[in-house]
């Protein structure tokens, strides 16, 4: 069996959406990708489609290369596969994705509204609103649903000059959040945020807020404090 480690990864990630309740039923699916130092070609293990996360097992994951070849796997991959494919191809900074439909990330996604920043908690992980998507056009959905979400995604990223690392999500318009990270572990942790982030935001909107989000400066302080390159938050590495 190829890549234990990677496979193990996974398998938690997966786990973890179900236990932290990102999705009900098989609503969700993490992968993670190892990218070779040597320059070889790339592998990416994800969840099979339609499997029980309580039922996965590491040998259950689907293997593929980033065009989408079989490395390894007698299953289905999930059907989202396309989409985290794109996200590995366009975003090279990162190791996991995990789309869920998690309940209020998906309400703010089916209304086709991006997330302000209304507060620190937003600006801890998310150096800007969570970005929304358009709809696809008849003509990508009849060409190739899963792919042109993956690229309507990207292109987003592109147009509206996001960093990945620093807006580790988002919401496509009708559908539901992706969101990722530089480990499987940190792409799972990500949709979790994601989620709380996304109740607090519609919960803050329920109090009838009036006025701007959260001002820039206070939340750029708050998001470089976390992350910046003299990040105050947490334990300095030995390594």
């Amino acid at each position: 069996m190829l890549l234990p480690e990677l496979r193990a990864q996974v398998l938690d990630a997966n786990r973890q959406i179900a236990a932290r309740g990102l999705a009900l039923h098989t609503f969700g699916n993490a992968s993670g990708i190892h990218r070779p130092a040597d320059g070889s070609q790339p592998i990416v293990a994800i969840k099979p489609s339609g499997v029980a996360y309580d039922r996965l097992t590491a040998a259950d994951l689907v293997l593929t290369h980033l065009d989408g070849t079989l490395v390894e796997g007698t299953l289905r991959p999930s059907s989202d596969l396309e989409t985290h494919l794109e996200l590995y191809r366009a975003f090279p900074q990162i190791g996991g994705v995990v789309h869920t439909h998690s309940e209020f990330a998906t309400t703010w996604a089916q209304a086709g509204r991006s997330i302000p920043c209304f507060g620190t908690t937003h600006a801890d992980y998310f150096s800007t609103a969570v970005p929304v998507t358009g709809y696809l056009s008849p003509q990508a959905v009849g060409s190739g649903y899963v792919l042109e979400t993956g690229r309507l995604i990207t292109a987003l990223f592109a147009h509206q000059q996001l960093d990945p690392i620093s807006t580790p999500g988002v919401l496509v318009a009708g559908h539901a959040p992706f969101a990722w990270g530089r480990t499987p572990a940190q792409a799972v942790e990500h949709a979790d945020l994601l989620e709380f982030i996304a109740r607090l935001a519609w919960r803050t909107q329920l109090l009838g807020l009036a006025g701007d989000p959260l001002p820039p400066y206070i939340a750029e302080h708050h998001h470089q404090r976390k992350h910046g390159p003299n990040a105050t938050y947490g334990q300095k590495s030995n390594s």
